[in-house]
């Protein structure tokens, strides 16, 4: 759900109550909760007004694999407009190039409240999960979100070479990089309109292991290299 940035909507025709499926972009909130951007005139907003009932397709990408090889979750539950700075935050930082129409009067984002997910992970391996699985419930992520902000200010001002050296190893050019919003499992890198999904070596809840983590990712991926 992290790594995705596109994905199915499913939603119930307002009126006759079958099925309706669109395709949006996609990010989540700190804890998990997935975050997309919809315009009052587009149907599934206004299958969403009428029912908030929805489900989300998260499928991984890998061109090289079988499509039925690979692993996907179905998350249900009830959709609602997410009215909050942090949550617009998060979206752009990983789709930038939203910022064009997000100040729109008619589009929003939108919050998906996880019930819960249906996952197949290939062929055999199938099985249903709790909403508290999918979604973080840590009562540190209230202390996170308060802070967050400060934190990735100084983030940037002290590690900006760093930042530009996790681009690189990306295959991206220089640029001046910049951590635009960051969770428990990773964060997002942003420079001239372009964004990057890092993931961190393993999940962190303390703010002040974010410098760390970036740490140990560069180190992990020269590596690698």
């Amino acid at each position: 759900m992290r790594g995705t940035g596109v994905a199915s909507l499913a939603t119930l025709e307002r009126g006759t109550g079958g099925p309706y499926v669109s395709m949006i972009t996609v990010a989540t909130e700190t804890d998990g909760t997935p975050l997309f951007l919809i315009s009052n005139l587009a149907l599934h907003t206004r299958n969403l007004q009428a029912d908030p009932r929805a489900s989300i397709l998260f499928v991984a990408g890998n061109e090289l694999q079988d499509p039925l090889a690979l692993g996907r979750v179905s998350v249900m539950g009830h959709a609602e407009k997410a009215e909050t700075g942090l949550a617009r935050t998060r979206f752009l930082a990983r789709h930038p190039e939203a910022e064009v129409y997000a100040g729109f009067a008619d589009f929003a984002i939108w919050r998906l409240r996880v019930d819960k997910g249906h996952f197949v992970g290939g062929f055999g391996r199938i099985g249903t999960i709790a909403g508290d699985q999918l979604v973080r419930k840590d009562t540190a992520l209230s202390a996170w979100e308060a802070e967050i902000s400060r934190v990735l200010n100084d983030v940037n001002a002290r590690y900006g070479s760093r930042l530009a050296q996790l681009a690189a190893q990306r295959g991206h050019k220089a640029g001046d990089w910049r951590l635009a919003a960051c969770d428990p499992e990773g964060g997002e890198l942003l420079s001239a309109g372009t964004a990057i999904r890092l993931v961190f070596a393993e999940p962190i809840l303390d703010l002040a292991g974010i410098p760390q983590a970036l740490e140990r990712l560069a180190a992990l991926n020269d590596a690698r290299n």
